[in-house]
């Protein structure tokens, strides 16, 4: 079975103590294991997509323009990989398997040709890791469970800024998506 690492959102305006949308500490708190799971990933040759949200600044046509500040604006430094995760990709970016991806929803597969990069490769299974747990991580999920790929996602390595739906999100990748939650 062919694997891809789906790394969403992991950046300084989702992450950092500053970042424009943050989910802070419990973001932070996972920067470890994101590493350890996408080298491990690279590594052993694994497509790895960094799916990464992008907006345009002023952009009032957004959808999320009216329910969250703006973030992730084309060009700053909010969008930079957030920690040793920027590192990690800026090493391997040349990689034939390790690819940027520009989202502007919040599934990795809404308006990308994320689904056909990963059935071009044969790929049957997505694991997942990043931010938010409850949003972009769970469409990204749900789409990828209706397009009929495996899945897996990685606890130690998502997070969100709102506790209970991160809670909720894992059981619903478990008990809803067919998702094995490790």
């Amino acid at each position: 079975m062919k694997r891809a690492l789906i790394n969403i959102d992991y950046t300084v305006d989702f992450v950092a103590d500053d970042g424009a949308l943050t989910c802070g500490k419990p973001g932070q708190a996972i920067e470890d294991e994101i590493v350890k799971l996408t080298e491990a990933f690279i590594d052993a040759g694994d497509y790895v997509v960094f799916a990464i949200d992008r907006h345009d600044e002023n952009d009032e046509f957004h959808p999320e323009s009216a329910l969250f500040p703006p973030h992730n604006i084309e060009g700053t430094d909010g969008r930079r990989l957030f920690g040793k995760l920027e590192d990690v990709y800026e090493q391997n970016k040349e990689k034939n398997h390790v690819q940027w991806m520009d989202k502007t929803r919040y599934s990795a597969f809404a308006g990308t040709d994320l689904e056909l990069k990963l059935r071009a490769r044969g790929i049957t299974e997505i694991h997942l890791v990043g931010v938010c747990t409850d949003i972009c991580v769970l469409h990204t999920a749900v789409d990828g469970f209706n397009k009929g790929f495996k899945m897996a996602v990685h606890e130690k390595a998502v997070a969100s800024f709102n506790p209970e739906g991160h809670t909720w999100a894992l059981s619903h990748f478990k008990n809803s998506l067919n998702a094995r939650v490790e």
